[in-house]
């Protein structure tokens, strides 16, 4: 496989998982907002699954997706052989 056919599928691969990701954040940060109010009929722990959300889920579902990114760019930069700058390596940095 030619390196620039390799180099298309992983910037695709990476835009695949970013726009998934960027989608999640957007239905948590967005549109459980703004459904607040009708989702105050469901509880979580005995809370309004709104205030939950906004108290609890979002920052947990944030940190989700900051890891998940974290593992799958790893796994993907080890299929690709794409490294990190050697200046680091050469410097002590890991």
């Amino acid at each position: 496989m030619l390196i620039e056919q390799r180099q298309r599928i992983y910037w695709r691969r990476n835009l695949r998982v970013t726009g998934l990701l960027l989608v999640l954040w957007f239905l948590v940060t967005f549109v459980v907002t703004y459904f607040a109010e009708e989702l105050a009929e469901f509880t979580v722990l005995g809370l309004p699954f709104g205030f939950y959300m906004a108290a609890q889920g979002a920052p947990l579902i944030y940190a989700l997706i900051v890891g998940s990114y974290a593992v799958y760019m790893n796994r993907l930069d080890r299929a690709y052989g794409v490294r990190e700058s050697l200046d680091n390596e050469r410097e002590g940095h890991q």
